[in-house]
């Protein structure tokens, strides 16, 4: 450790250099005990991808140890068409190491990390939502509520809430209603599929124009990453037309982890996406899966109550923080 000339401890705070990824990740382990990482999801979550600035990821160290860190990042590729979010930024996380709190580590990392988002012109900033590469979908303040209190006195406030929730699949067997209501819906002509090659073009289609480009941008990365299609089951209404899908097994090849999921708002109500859902949970189930889970949906929305009408319990609640700022 360092020391300036009163003797005290001193914390050097600077950009990401080759050779801090070990001790990142080391360090990481040892603050985030609750969500820890590997060096493979590190690469590819931050290392690899193309908004990554070295600079926006602060690196806390003393002497030859990091003790902290906190990621800025603004987009330099546009997730879908030329948008550039000009005026938004993301802190994905952010972490100090036990013995080094205390000592305002982390108040400096993110003042440093936020300074640097609004060099670049961000004006609005949120922890923790950043697409695609989500580290958390935001801050679980019940499991580190220091973190809450640093957020909030730097200007962060509550946006909206995600809920994470789990099933266990041992035992699972569809229900008849879910069978009686698939068996409807196929005399009406509708189809389930796992999707062609071919069908995968309008799957892009429905999720990027109906649910936002990183939903699409989701598929198409796990698929090339090698997912196989019977992950994916498709719909398609009597005249052709794919009105929503269901899959697993779309973030870092993880078979238990259920979504994204989708259905047309127009076909709500007519029980296509509890068919859906079960379809796939069924699927996940003969992979000897003993569990399903996902990390974001709202708690309240139409996707919430059919998930807890599955028997999906609430595991984890995320609170997604803005914070606004003049420009300069």
């Amino acid at each position: 450790m360092g020391k300036d000339d009163g003797g005290a401890v001193t914390t050097g705070i600077r950009g990401f250099r080759a050779g801090d990824g070990p001790r990142v990740v080391e360090a990481w382990r040892r603050s985030v005990p609750a969500d820890p990482i590997t060096a493979d999801r590190f690469r590819t979550l931050v290392l690899l991808d193309p908004n990554f600035d070295p600079e926006g990821l602060r690196v806390a160290v003393d002497g030859e140890h990091v003790v902290g860190a906190a990621y800025a990042v603004r987009r330099l590729t546009p997730m879908a068409g030329t948008d550039l979010e000009p005026e938004q930024g993301w802190i994905p996380f952010f972490f100090v190491t036990p013995e080094a709190r205390g000592r305002g580590v982390g108040r400096r990392l993110l003042t440093e990390a936020l300074d640097w988002l609004h060099r670049h012109g961000r004006t609005r900033v949120d922890f923790s939502s950043y697409t695609p590469n989500y580290v958390f979908p935001g801050l679980d303040a019940e499991a580190y509520p220091e973190a809450a209190g640093l957020l909030e006195s730097l200007g962060f406030r509550p946006l909206y809430e995600a809920a994470a929730m789990d099933r266990g699949l041992v035992g699972y067997r569809r229900p008849d209603e879910v069978t009686h209501r698939l068996e409807q819906l196929t005399g009406r002509g509708y189809r389930f599929a796992t999707p062609a090659d071919d069908d995968l073009v309008d799957l892009l289609a429905l999720a990027g124009r109906h649910f936002g480009p990183d939903w699409a941008c989701t598929i198409r990365a796990c698929l090339t990453a090698g997912t196989p299609l019977d992950r994916i089951v498709a719909a398609r209404d009597p005249d052709g037309r794919m009105v929503g899908w269901a899959m697993h097994g779309a973030f870092d090849a993880v078979d238990e982890r259920f979504g994204p999921i989708g259905v047309l708002e127009e076909m709500r109500g007519t029980g296509l996406g509890e068919v859906l859902l079960h379809l796939v949970l069924e699927r996940m189930r003969a992979l000897r899966a003993h569990s399903a889970w996902f990390l974001w949906t709202g708690a309240q929305s139409p996707a919430g109550h059919l998930y807890r009408k599955t028997g999906f319990t609430t595991t984890r609640v995320f609170r997604v923080l803005r914070r606004e700022a003049a420009p300069r």
